[in-house]
């Protein structure tokens, strides 16, 4: 049985490029692989299940540092469900906020357009005139 992957082969297994697995590399969410005497990397089979984890977390719209975080508390001994539940818990967090965020951008984009018709110059465009006026006191960040 294989016990090492070539970097394609990784990719392929772990449906990810070699450019990820590369960018991965040089932000320390995988180790750098070791090399063959023919200086080819050969990565671990557990690499791919790495890789799947990181790929999983992105989609759940863990940052890179917040998936190391996650990473390192998988492997300290001293963690607990807690802390992984914790940083899970902030994530949601940051998530409805940033939702909070897009529903008052929605709102804010979606009264701007109530003031258009759509016809005449643009030079008469109450959105590009809105957007040029200064009344901050309106959009709150």
């Amino acid at each position: 049985m294989q016990r090492s992957l070539t970097i394609g082969k990784l990719a392929k297994k772990a449906d990810v490029s070699i450019d990820s697995i590369r960018f991965y590399e040089r932000r320390g969410l995988i180790a750098e692989p070791k090399r063959t005497e023919s200086n080819y990397r050969v990565y671990p089979l557990e690499a791919a299940d790495r890789l799947r984890f990181i790929k999983k977390a992105q989609h759940l719209g863990f940052s890179l540092s917040e998936i190391q975080e996650l990473l390192d508390l998988s492997q300290n001994p001293s963690a607990s469900k807690a802390d992984v539940k914790s940083k899970t818990e902030e994530k949601i967090e940051d998530i409805k906020s940033k939702i909070q965020n897009l529903n008052r951008i929605l709102k804010a984009l979606e009264q701007l357009d109530k003031t258009c018709d759509g016809h005449g110059p643009v030079s008469a465009c109450p959105i590009l005139k809105a957007l040029a006026t200064d009344d901050s006191h309106e959009c709150h960040h």
